[in-house]
């Protein structure tokens, strides 16, 4: 059910059965020297198609830019939108969700620093389409254990273990371990937000060298899962009044 590849007639009747549109959010960045400047879009893709293969509902094209500012321009491939873009970005797709007769939206995010533009943008869609129903979520942050496991090596992860494995899992083509280099997570404890060049020198925070296709198997799995079942409950509920 990919929204791109439905007519007018087949996206009418998903709306009217009640189906939930899912918007895949990542980004367009540099992951260091061993993958893919895609990772961010690529992971939030999967995750969302396979979970909706499970409960029917539409996936829309996947926005494959994010607010990836904090890379600036110390390494190439980052392509960045500003917060004010994303958000506008973000609202028109939902005003056009919204026109097609969709009523619920579920975007769902891979790159950290996609939130607060998101949120600035359900607050201006919540209030201009009060019947359509808005829900923000990022993968590693789906269920408590899945962000365990994407943390494990760096609560201010980058490129690291997790990301890493996940794309050895599903498209090993766009990951290089031979040029993986592993770097703490310098900002645990500290007071301020710093722009990543100021935290790592390679573009990479946690340890990229441990990841593992079985590890990113499960993780996808659980991430899978996960979505699905958030899909199938916002897909019933109903407003508390």
């Amino acid at each position: 059910m990919q929204w791109s590849a439905l007519t007018l007639e087949e996206l009418g009747e998903a709306a009217r059965s009640g189906a939930i549109a899912a918007l895949p959010l990542g980004a367009t960045e540099q992951h260091g020297p061993h993958l893919a400047t895609g990772t961010d879009a690529l992971i939030a893709e999967r995750v969302v198609r396979a979970a909706a293969e499970r409960t029917g509902d539409v996936v829309l094209p996947t926005l494959a830019y994010g607010c990836s500012l904090g890379h600036t321009s110390r390494w190439p491939g980052t392509l960045s939108l500003s917060p004010a873009t994303l958000t506008a970005v973000v609202e028109d797709v939902g005003r056009w969700v919204h026109a097609s007769g969709f009523r619920k939206l579920v975007i769902v995010n891979a790159h950290a620093t996609n939130g607060p533009p998101c949120g600035s943008a359900i607050l201006q869609l919540r209030h201009e389409c009060p019947d359509l129903r808005l829900r923000f979520v990022t993968v590693a942050d789906l269920t408590p254990e899945l962000a365990a496991a994407f943390r494990e090596d760096a609560p201010d992860f980058h490129a690291n273990d997790a990301e890493t494995s996940l794309l050895l899992h599903f498209d090993p083509d766009l990951v290089h371990l031979d040029r993986a280099v592993d770097e703490p997570d310098r900002t645990v404890g500290l007071v301020f937000q710093y722009a990543v060049p100021l935290t790592t020198e390679s573009g990479v925070v946690g340890a990229p060298s441990k990841a593992t296709p079985e590890r990113g198997a499960k993780l996808f799995a659980t991430a899978v899962d996960a979505l699905a079942g958030l899909l199938e409950q916002a897909r019933s509920e109903r407003d508390p009044l």
